[in-house]
């Protein structure tokens, strides 16, 4: 009775040690090569400035990641390292202010006139806007090593020219930031995996909305973790791509 005892306990161990291994996530990995580069989406001042109209909202967050500092690093190591970027910006023009049905984000970035351009063909007003890059990023993406897309107009590229630019370079492997995380990241994120991109995301150079009960920086650090092949910190990355110089 006592060996019949010790061996179920013991079979019980090992179950559970099984089961343990089973429920942790696997992490494929990423490898960096001359067809990766790197996509950011939306590094402009309604995101990111403490003057833009989104801060109430995302500022917490950006101050948390560190994201404006986070995102500064990538435009220099993508320069140092040969890495090529591509922005996907969001913008509204005037006439997308007469759509008749929106989702509860486009609502609110539509009342508080969040990426607002005049339209598509004039820059009057557009310096220093809420549309416009953050100030301290246009040094970099002025560089003949950044493509800026055309603007997403929801959330994902289904409806820019984002695929096809990467495509024209031979891009399959792309390494994701910006703003915000849950919305616009993770769902480049989701729409590249779907087109045959390889993903990683860095984690800490992203940042998002976060209100009472919902907190979108959680939401989008589980799902860049459950979706993509790594989850990098900006830390990481640097490193990653020091040692591969060596």
């Amino acid at each position: 009775m006592k060996n019949l005892f010790k061996t179920t306990l013991l079979l019980l161990s090992n179950l559970f040690i099984v089961f343990s291994i089973s429920a942790q996530l696997p992490d494929p990995g990423f490898e960096i090569d001359e067809y990766t580069a790197i996509v950011m989406t939306d590094p402009q001042n309604d995101f990111l400035s403490p003057e833009g109209v989104a801060w109430d909202v995302v500022g917490n967050s950006v101050t948390e990641n560190n994201t404006v500092e986070n995102l500064e690093k990538i435009f220099q190591l993508a320069k140092e390292y040969g890495l090529p970027v591509f922005v996907s910006p969001h913008y509204y023009y005037e006439h997308d202010h007469s759509w008749k049905f929106e989702g509860a984000l486009e609502e609110l970035m539509h009342h508080i006139h969040m990426f607002d351009r005049e339209d598509q063909l004039k820059v009057e007003g557009f310096e220093g806007s809420g549309a416009d890059w953050l100030d301290r990023y246009k040094q970099y993406i002025e560089q003949d090593y950044v493509t800026a897309a055309t603007p997403h107009k929801i959330f994902g590229p289904e409806q820019n020219d984002l695929s096809l630019q990467l495509r024209k370079k031979k891009i399959d492997k792309v390494i994701l930031c910006g703003m915000s995380g849950n919305l616009c990241v993770e769902s480049h994120m989701r729409e590249l995996i779907e087109d045959g991109f390889e993903v990683a995301v860095i984690g800490d150079a992203t940042a998002s909305a976060q209100v009472p009960g919902f907190d979108g920086n959680a939401a989008a650090q589980t799902n860049f973790r459950m979706i993509s092949s790594h989850v990098y910190s900006t830390k990481e990355l640097e490193e990653t791509l020091k040692a591969s110089k060596k």
